[in-house]
C-alpha cells in the first residue's frame, strides 16, 4: 500500500517544485457534497463521475485497488447488482490465469490496471495529493477547507491554459494547478465531452468535478460509515461524560455537606 501511495504521488508530480514562469498553483476549493463533518457522497454525482471514468479516464489510468462488486455499496455509486455486472463485462476485460486469456470482468473482479506505464493509478490519487497547506506547513488551510485531494484533481484537469512545449522530444502542457507549471498529460477534458443521461451540466468544470468525486469515494469508500461511527460515539462520549459528573455529585455529597 505504501508503494502504491508512493508511486501515485511521484508520477503526479507531487514533489516536484513550482516553476517561475508560471508561479504559485493554484488550487480552487470546489463545493462538494461529501465535505465537513455532516458531509456525505452525491450518488448521482458518483454515478457520472463513473461515466467520465470509464469514457474518457479508463484508456490510460486504472483502478486497479477498487472492485467493481463495490459498485454497489451503499455511501457509493450504489448500482444494483445486475447493472454492476453488465457494467464490468461491456467495458473490462481482465487476464484469467487458469484459462490463460482474457475474460470479460465480472463483479468480484478489480478494475485493470494502468494501460499506459507512465499513467498513475487512480485508486488512492484524491488521498495522495494535500490540494490545501497553511502557513510554514501549519497546516491551517486544511483544518477549514480539509486535505483538498479532489480540489487538487479538479483544479488540474481544469487548469490548463493552451500553452505547449517540447523538451527532451516530449510534450508538455501548460497548468496552473500542476507542480512545477507544466504536465505532460493532454488537455484530457473538453465542454460537452460526455453526455449524460440525467441531463445535468456537461461542461468542463462540472465534468472534473465529478470524476474528481468519483476518485474521493474511490479512495475513500467507506467515508460515510466512519463519520456516522464518529458522530454516534462524540454522542455517546457526551453522555457518558453527563451521566459521570451526576455520579460524581451524589458520591460526594453528603462528604461535601460534612466539611
Amino acid at each position: 500500500m505504501k508503494k502504491l501511495l508512493l508511486s501515485a504521488i511521484l508520477a503526479f508530480g507531487i514533489v516536484t517544485t513550482a516553476n517561475a514562469e508560471v508561479g504559485e498553483t493554484h488550487i480552487e476549493d470546489f463545493d462538494f457534497s461529501f465535505e465537513g463533518p455532516f458531509g456525505k457522497f452525491d450518488q448521482y454525482q458518483l454515478q457520472r463521475g463513473l461515466q467520465v471514468y470509464t469514457e474518457v479516464c479508463s484508456a490510460c489510468h486504472g483502478l486497479r485497488q477498487v472492485a467493481f462488486r463495490t459498485l454497489g455499496d451503499e455511501g457509493g455509486p450504489h448500482l444494483d447488482y445486475e447493472t454492476v455486472k453488465a457494467y464490468a463485462a461491456s467495458n473490462f476485460e481482465v487476464y484469467d490465469a487458469e484459462k490463460d486469456e482474457d475474460r470479460p470482468a465480472i463483479p468480484s473482479d478489480k478494475f485493470p490496471e494502468s494501460g499506459l506505464e507512465n499513467a498513475p493509478d487512480l485508486s488512492l490519487m484524491a488521498k495522495a495529493r494535500a490540494g490545501f497547506h497553511g502557513p510554514n506547513g501549519l497546516g491551517i488551510n486544511q483544518i477549514v477547507k480539509g486535505m483538498g485531494g479532489p480540489e487538487y484533481i479538479a483544479s488540474v484537469l481544469t487548469g490548463y491554459t493552451g500553452k505547449e512545449k517540447e523538451q527532451a522530444g516530449t510534450t508538455f502542457y501548460e497548468n496552473t494547478a500542476f507542480p512545477g507549471g507544466w504536465i505532460a498529460m493532454s488537455p484530457p477534458l473538453s465542454d460537452e465531452l460526455v453526455e449524460y443521461a440525467d441531463g445535468h451540466n456537461n461542461d468542463m468544470y462540472h465534468i472534473a468535478e465529478d470524476v474528481s468525486a468519483f476518485l474521493m469515494w474511490t479512495a475513500e469508500p467507506k467515508m460515510m460509515a466512519r463519520q456516522r461511527l464518529g458522530l454516534i460515539s462524540v454522542v455517546m462520549l457526551m453522555v457518558l461524560g453527563v451521566l459521570l459528573y451526576f455520579s460524581n455529585k451524589k458520591l460526594w455529597r453528603d462528604i461535601k455537606r460534612k466539611s
